[in-house]
């Protein structure tokens, strides 16, 4: 973890209530570092030989990553907060997270950059289940 995202928390110059703020950071620090592995490893399955077996891999890795940007960045910002929207992109990303590290390994034994990527996943996924708990 880089620290960034609580040092932003901490800056932040308006109350952000009862929020865990190192739930909040981890979460927000576990989202982009899921993001950026899932792109790399959708690159890597892509030169790969037999990239044809790794296509829903690849999807799947997309998908993730896609929503774990979206989840890290929403996040990230904190005036005009909307609970339910946050709840509802928690729960998507944990969704992603999970379906990703499923799908990651299956092809963990052959393909290093797999396990490294479900490694990532569980990470991102269980920091929005914590997330999740803290809001209540």
């Amino acid at each position: 973890m880089t620290h960034n995202a609580k040092a932003m928390l901490d800056t932040y110059p308006k109350d952000l209530g009862g929020v865990d703020l190192l739930a909040l950071a981890a979460c927000i620090e576990a989202c982009f570092e899921c993001a950026q592995t899932c792109t790399a490893c959708a690159d890597a399955c892509l030169s790969e030989d037999m990239v044809a077996d790794l296509t829903k891999c690849i999807r799947t890795n997309l998908d993730c990553a896609d929503v774990c940007e979206t989840t890290g960045r929403v996040l990230s910002r904190h005036t005009g907060y909307d609970a339910n929207v946050t709840r509802a992109l928690l729960e998507a990303c944990q969704a992603a997270c999970k379906a990703c590290a499923d799908e990651c390994e299956q092809h963990a034994q052959m393909h290093e950059h797999c396990r490294v990527c479900a490694e990532a996943c569980r990470r991102c996924e269980r920091a929005c289940a914590e997330l999740l708990a803290a809001l209540g």
